[in-house]
């Protein structure tokens, strides 16, 4: 009988999804991570934590930071690169829209929309 070591699938959203279509924040399952987020319609994203970025180390670099007036995961000074974290990246500005058929990938622990927009969450580890 074969093994199957799921570890990549689990990384990559096979632990399944959330759909949101209102004006609210989801988080994934304790210990799981958002890995990709589709955007089925036009979504604005919370000015304040919109995104909010699992920076842990341990999973290598530092990702896709929150949004204006927080961390984000690539310091905005370029020749600021750690052996984690990049430089010249930007905080998602408040009225961003993310468009529809978008995909995005990354990993984070929370995300919360300011408009209406319909977007299905992947977890994963």
């Amino acid at each position: 009988m074969g093994y199957k070591d799921n570890a990549v699938e689990y990384g990559f959203g096979q632990l399944g999804s959330v759909f949101n279509n209102q004006v609210s924040a989801i988080t994934p399952p304790k210990g799981k991570v958002f890995v990709a987020i589709t955007f089925i319609t036009d979504t604005t994203l919370h000015v304040v934590d919109g995104l909010v970025a699992d920076n842990n180390a341990e999973h290598g670099l530092e990702y896709i930071g929150s949004v204006q007036g927080s961390d984000i995961a690539h310091d905005e000074t370029v020749g600021s690169e750690t052996a984690t974290s990049g430089g010249g990246g930007k905080a998602i500005l408040s009225g961003t829209v993310f468009p529809k058929g978008l995909t995005l990938y990354g990993r984070w622990t929370k995300i919360t929309t300011v408009s209406a927009g319909q977007y299905v969450a992947y977890i994963g580890d």
